[in-house]
């Protein structure tokens, strides 16, 4: 069921940023859809199809990297910040993407990643040529041991040791994901003055917001301390990266002072949407560093849900809780989180969270929870339709870390794979050729043309519930009120100047006594009764 409902006002409009309560879909360019048979997406992919992207109710979409690359991590390896590689077209495909998603009143963000380069970079080619050049120190370098071993501890986040030998220098270069990923020198103020320049080439093309990927990687300790080993928490370690506590090879306190230039740089453009990729152990306390006050970023994308192993109420209201309404006194005001249930890197949400037999229902629940949370959400492609984890072979694996870790580590090509346009279609619509990765028979069987014809679809439900989200201030800008978990019962009432919601969700696999408050009016309900909620189902009601 869904109500009529009515409009957020013109004067909300007017005083907030376009971002704030914002839903933003995710497109990783590679999956979305191929223009020209090669088997990988491309932008004039994306373009074809921002129609439909327009037709979701979101306000922008996300672009992962496009950038000329070698495509060792699959364009987190930035060979030039200026271009389009060529696999994906050229910067006129861009702007004909800018132009026409605008054109719908989509706005456009892109990834850009500024902890480290390709190793096919020319400042990396002129950085390790020699000790004196002009960009001798745009990278981390550091002379061996007394007995040749790495500078010190660090690991890698893919494995092995954060240092290879390169012997053009007789130096260690450091590397905090794979080799072929140099370390940027980010303390460095010509390397701040270049990667702001980069971010100053896309805004002038029109682009209107970045996502920094790795943020938090961007600086390190300029004495490299060691890292302390971690203590014992029960998780499985997979990696040497997870023997220790990177207080030491990441989180460097003057990360702050280059987020300030990015956000001066940024308001000189006007309302553009900064969002910080900040992930680890000890995550908030930067994420709301990097968001505090006018001067610093939009928000910070939050890691609570994406490698969470089950969806619980509890899990919900901690997460929620560490972005409190208002922050202490003595505090600058902080910004808004920014929540995803997954993304190009964790797996797709319905496959970890419940079994085969529930999915339906749950996909239905998870989007009605991810539109009512207070602070940006974001959907990944393919979200939408309820696509599930794809299995990749060993022998068909692109992702590096999957296979340098095999098979203790979840593959991320399994929610990389190709979007599912058309069942009825060679490849599901998604190429003419043969795709870079396979498509699955089950989320070919969720195509977008099977679940448009289909009004009980996940698709449509989803777009219902982003409407709900646009059409309700409280629930696109409201306070987030009095969240609780009662077992696996999950409430709390969303606010905004007068106008008040609540929400409730059964997360569980058993039915819940529930009653909604006395004269409520039913805004959207998934699956629930007079007698209480079934299994996995969500209600919104606007109290009499």
């Amino acid at each position: 069921m869904i109500s009529q409902t009515v409009s957020s006002s013109s004067s909300d409009a007017r005083r907030t940023p376009w971002w704030r309560g914002a839903a933003i879909y995710q497109i990783y360019p590679r999956s979305f859809l191929d223009s020209n048979g090669d088997g990988v997406g491309d932008l004039s992919g994306i373009t074809a199809r921002l129609d439909y992207v327009a037709s979701l109710g979101v306000d922008a979409i996300w672009i992962s990297p496009f950038f000329t690359s070698p495509m060792a991590d699959y364009g987190y390896d930035v060979a030039d910040y200026r271009d389009v590689d060529p696999i994906f077209g050229t910067l006129a495909d861009f702007d004909a993407l800018v132009e026409k998603a605008h054109d719908l009143g989509l706005k456009v963000t892109i990834d850009m990643v500024f902890a480290h380069t390709s190793d096919k970079h020319d400042w990396f080619a002129q950085s390790r040529a020699d000790k004196t050049g002009d960009k001798v120190d745009w990278y981390v370098w550091k002379d061996a041991n007394p007995d040749g071993t790495p500078p010190n501890n660090w690991q890698s986040v893919f494995g092995g040791p954060a240092w290879t030998w390169d012997a053009r220098r007789q130096q260690y270069y450091m590397h905090q994901f794979l080799k072929e990923q140099p370390q940027l020198n980010a303390h460095n103020p010509e390397v701040q003055a270049a990667l702001l320049d980069a971010l100053r080439f896309w805004l002038d093309r029109g682009v209107d917001g970045f996502r920094l990927d790795a943020l938090n990687h961007s600086m390190f300790d300029p004495a490299f301390t060691d890292n302390p080993p971690a203590p014992e928490d029960g998780r499985p370690r997979t990696r040497p990266f997870d023997f220790q506590q990177k207080v030491n090879s990441q989180n460097h306190p003057d990360v702050v002072l280059f987020v300030e230039k990015i956000a001066a740089l940024c308001a000189d453009y006007g309302a553009t949407f900064t969002v910080a990729e900040v992930g680890g152990d000890e995550a908030v306390p930067l994420m709301k560093a990097y968001t505090a006050g006018e001067k610093r970023l939009s928000s910070a994308y939050s890691f609570d849900f994406l490698y969470a192993p089950a969806l619980t109420a509890e899990l919900v209201v901690d997460a929620l809780a560490q972005w409190g309404e208002a922050p202490p006194a003595d505090s600058l005001p902080e910004g808004w989180p920014s929540w995803a249930f997954e993304n190009h890197d964790a797996p797709r949400h319905i496959s970890r969270w419940v079994g085969e037999e529930h999915r339906p229902a749950f996909a239905r629940l998870t989007a009605a929870l991810l539109a009512s949370l207070r602070g940006n959400i974001f959907l990944y492609q393919g979200q939408e339709l309820g696509l599930e984890q794809d299995d990749i072979p060993f022998h068909l694996l692109k992702d590096p870390e999957a296979i340098a870790n095999w098979p203790l580590t979840l593959s991320r090509d399994g929610v990389r794979t190709p979007m599912p346009w058309d069942g009825e279609h060679f490849h599901a619509g998604f190429t003419q050729g043969e795709p870079w990765l396979p498509l699955s028979p089950t989320n070919i069987a969720k195509s977008v043309a099977g679940q448009e014809v289909d009004p009980d679809s996940q698709l449509h439900w989803t777009r219902a519930m982003l409407a709900l989200r646009e059409q309700y201030p409280a629930l696109k800008l409201g306070v987030l009120e009095d969240a609780q978990a009662d077992g696996a019962l999950l409430t709390f009432t969303r606010s905004h100047e007068g106008q008040s919601i609540a929400c409730a969700f059964n997360l569980s696999g058993e039915a819940i006594a529930y009653k909604a408050p006395k004269g409520s009016t039913v805004l959207a309900v998934s699956g629930a009764t007079d007698a209480g909620l079934p299994p996995y189902a969500a209600l919104w009601v606007q109290p009499g």
